[in-house]
């Protein structure tokens, strides 16, 4: 099984580096995750050869910063609503309405969504995205040992 773990955002808006954040850590524990801006028809070519994909990207649902939410592909929410807080123009959720029109979906497909709070330009993550960007990482691992 092929899996592709891809961390998206920008790590000059503060809390939208998250995504970026979690693939990082997960190269420090010797796992291969890829880096990347979010951009929608990127994400189809990127997730192509996956049998598993796992996207983690800030979120903005209403709910604390810092908090997780985990959404399966075949559920995720495609109106972008909690992916509108991200500095991509076509992000995640245009990249799932995309890929379902294309029959392009990977088999299984897992978003960590990562509630942030503080996007503007030069921004440093905040405290609860730090801690969040652990915990996630750390998910991110025993899920992958499990397989």
């Amino acid at each position: 099984m092929k899996v592709c773990i891809i961390g998206c955002g920008n790590s000059d808006r503060g809390d939208d580096a998250a995504g970026l954040l979690v693939a990082r850590r997960l190269q420090e524990l010797g796992i291969e995750a890829r880096e990347h801006s979010g951009e929608a028809l990127e994400l189809l070519e990127a997730w192509s050869q996956a049998d598993r994909v796992v996207l983690i990207d800030a979120v903005c649902t209403g709910a604390p910063a810092g908090a997780v939410s985990v959404w399966e592909g075949s559920s995720a929410p495609v109106a972008g609503e909690p992916f509108r807080c991200s500095t991509h123009a076509l992000g995640i959720a245009e990249a799932i309405a995309l890929a379902r029109v294309l029959d392009r979906m990977p088999p299984e497909l897992r978003i960590y969504g990562i509630e942030g709070r503080r996007f503007g330009c030069g921004a440093r993550p905040s405290p609860e995205v730090v801690a969040a960007v652990e915990s996630v990482a750390q998910a991110i691992a025993r899920e992958l040992r499990s397989l």
